[in-house]
């Protein structure tokens, strides 16, 4: 290829709408719409009208100023003394007036023809046959050597796809012609106004000549305008063809540029205005059979494809899971988007039905679509690779993807895949080559037969296609819906439960409390009373005092644990470095004799309930102190760092440590790692840490040796900025 990329774009941007000229087979005028003063006109406007410009102003301007009243967008009228044909129309706050000479038009006959065609458009059944009958119309009212019908695909490049002439210029009949011959901006002009005709290519534009205070024609926005001067670039094209003379009629279906019915002639050729409305008509009904065609085909096969939905429903109503149920159901799932593949992926699950590429290029494409979060929740594409042509792509062969996200939460999806199609395509001329000639770019110069083998492609996904997975994806979203609502209401049922637990919890450890402390006082009252009992009698009722003591420990740790469920939680500054002297100064007694190095750091502050975090840090420093009891010398260790998502506090001893097979069990209600005999407690002192930390919406973990000791961590939130 020759040229750059950078030109080609240069191109692409060439101002079309506003030349700043027109061509010569008509003049024109540019008003101010308000009060109709003339600020330009054509510098051919007295050999074309045979009038000068004021002149024909005034003989016009009752009829402008009747349409003006009206408020609608054109005006068209006939002219007589000489015979002139005016349209007139504002854009961009100018009133721009075309004139062209008039055509005798034989209008009856015309009529005959169009309502023929009509009856024809009717009758046909098949669309080729309707566009066939379309391009003879054109070509045989118009008097052009070839008239053609030329469609986009979605990536813009045209496709012959009918054809008429009088063999005087080469066949186009299904030649492709790349997206680059006709630029975006040259589409757009196309979509707005319908209608250009180019009666010699070999013309000399014709400047507007000034009337008011702005010098400069170039600003006038002449989109809607049938005269405008085109593209010296478009007119090099033309010649290169080996046409003179062209006209093109826009094919707009549901408002959206379908096509174009394109007329070329060897030598010069004018068309009557009114020739041109007649096949604009013609076209535009053309226009409506295809929409029609399209509605049908579309309607037909949501027909069919609801069926297909209305299956893979009571499949996914059957399973336990919606996507067990598409699983389970693997024609309908294929059958529904006509695909080769699919898969249902989500963080923890992949299950593929037909042909699907490896899971990690799966996952790396979910990876890119998630990045760009709700703009892809619904994403379809023909050729993957050129979509992300930064990955290596699918190795097997796909190329289309559709994919659905059905739960953010979750990140799971729901991907169709379809295999390459080979194509081999017939292009006017090498697509790809770019000619490049004295610094600029020209026009390419052969459009003769070029033939391509065009891969990485599926079959593009038709509309039914696309509306019928929309509607699974609802169906799915549907269903999950309704399970989180059964969810939420056992989960309601559940809270209720636990509110009944706790309540009952606290009236039966509240209604212990009192005959234990009788059991204690009567045991120590029978031991003072009675000084003759033996020595095993002494015994027994102290065994009895010291199991009443530990039942009456119990019974407030699970008062405590109970009362915590309920009991509000206050969210304030609290200093955990004096939380933790104070629970050191009470442990004093215990600790009084023995061997303990203590390492405390530093502790930032948290947010929460102080009396409930001095809880925490009491029964985690007891039980340091309590587990390191056997070593000569004990080591202690507080420490804490900032998280991402707020504080971590740790305290590390060298005591008997745990096995971490069990460290499932270390925070449930009455679960010990460790004899009773050997070391006391009621099992209930880290689920209560538990549950004062989550109730602050934290967290808690363990690790631990056995024999080597352990570390128990618990984080709370980042402190509210102020």
């Amino acid at each position: 290829m020759s040229g750059s990329r950078s030109d080609l774009d240069t191109c692409a941007r060439e101002p079309i709408h506003v030349p700043g000229a027109i061509q010569p087979h008509g003049s024109l005028l540019v008003l101010d719409p308000d009060g109709l003063a003339l600020l330009w006109a054509s510098a051919n406007f007295e050999g074309i009208t045979g009038r000068t410009p004021i002149e024909l102003l005034r003989s016009v301007e009752a009829g402008l100023r009747d349409w003006q009243a009206t408020g609608t967008h054109t005006y068209r009228t006939r002219l007589q003394h000489p015979d002139l044909d005016m349209a007139a129309h504002v854009h961009q706050g100018r009133l721009i007036v075309e004139f062209e000479r008039s055509t005798p038009v034989f209008q009856n006959e015309l009529l005959f023809r169009l309502t023929g065609f009509a009856q024809q458009m009717t009758a046909t059944e098949e669309l080729g046959n309707a566009l066939s009958a379309t391009a003879c119309l054109i070509a045989d009212l118009t008097g052009f050597d070839r008239a053609l019908v030329y469609r986009f695909d979605p990536d813009w490049n045209g496709h012959v796809v009918a054809e008429a002439g009088n063999g005087t210029l080469p066949s186009y009949l299904g030649l492709r012609f790349p997206a680059a011959d006709i630029p975006a901006q040259a589409r757009n002009l196309y979509s707005l106004n319908r209608i250009r005709l180019i009666p010699d290519a070999n013309y000399i534009p014709v400047p507007l000549t000034a009337f008011g205070e702005q010098r400069d024609a170039g600003g006038i926005d002449m989109t809607f305008t049938q005269l405008r001067s085109v593209s010296p670039i478009h007119l090099e094209y033309m010649r290169n063809m080996g046409t003179l003379s062209s006209m093109s009629i826009s094919v707009m279906v549901d408002g959206k540029l379908w096509g174009l019915l394109s007329c070329h002639s060897r030598n010069p050729h004018r068309v009557p205005s009114d020739i041109r409305e007649a096949c604009d008509f013609a076209v535009q009904s053309l226009a409506m059979r295809i929409s029609a065609d399209s509605r049908a085909e579309t309607a037909a096969l949501g027909v069919e494809l609801a069926r297909v939905h209305t299956g893979l429903l009571a499949a996914m109503a059957q399973a336990g899971r919606w996507d067990e149920g598409l699983a389970g159901a693997p024609a309908a799932l294929l059958e529904l988007t006509r695909s080769h593949g699919a898969t249902i992926l989500s963080q923890e699950s992949f299950l593929p039905v037909g042909e699907v590429p490896e899971e990690h290029h799966v996952r790396r494409l979910v990876s890119r679509l998630s990045q760009h979060g709700a703009a892809t929740d619904f994403y379809f594409t023909d050729s993957i690779a050129s979509e992300f042509p930064q990955d290596e792509g699918f190795t097997d062969g796909t190329c289309g993807v559709l994919a659905l996200r059905i739960s953010e939460v979750e990140d799971s999806w729901l991907i169709w895949f379809r295999q390459e199609v080979v194509k081999a395509v017939t292009w006017g001329g090498n697509p790809h080559k770019v000619v490049q000639e004295s610094g600029r770019i020209h026009p390419r110069k052969s459009f003769e037969a070029w033939r391509e083998m065009v891969r990485g492609r599926s079959a593009p996904w038709h509309p039914a296609e696309i509306a019928a997975a929309r509607d699974l994806r609802s169906s799915i979203v549907e269903i999950v819906l309704k399970k989180a609502e059964q969810l939420a209401r056992l989960a309601a049922d559940l809270q209720k439960s636990n509110r009944e637990l706790e309540a009952f919890s606290y009236s039966i450890s509240h209604d212990l409390r009192a005959p234990f402390r009788h059991i204690v006082g009567f045991s120590q009252l029978l031991t003072e009373r009675e000084k003759n009992l033996g020595e095993r009698s002494r015994h027994y009722l102290q065994m009895i005092s010291d199991s009443a003591l530990a039942a009456g420990e119990l019974v407030d740790d699970l008062l405590t644990f109970s009362h915590l469920g309920r009991a509000a939680i206050s969210a304030d500054k609290v200093d955990m470095n004096k939380l933790v002297a104070e629970v050191r100064r009470g442990l004093a007694e215990e600790t009084a004799g023995r061997s303990i190095v203590w390492q405390v750091d530093h502790l930032p502050v948290a947010t929460g309930d102080a009396t409930l975090l001095r809880q925490v840090w009491y029964n985690l420093i007891d039980n340091a102190v309590k587990y390191t009891r056997q070593r000569e010398e004990a080591h202690i260790k507080i420490s804490a760092n900032a998280t991402d998502d707020g504080v971590l506090y740790r305290i590390a001893d060298n005591g008997v440590g745990f096995d971490m097979a069990y460290k499932s069990k270390l925070f449930g209600v009455f679960q010990r790692l460790q004899r009773s005999e050997d070391f006391e407690g009621t099992g209930i002192g880290l689920a209560l840490i538990k549950r004062i930390v989550e109730r602050h919406g934290g967290s808690v973990d363990a690790m631990g040796k056995i024999d080597e000791g352990a570390c128990f961590t618990f984080s709370l939130p980042a402190l509210p900025e102020e």
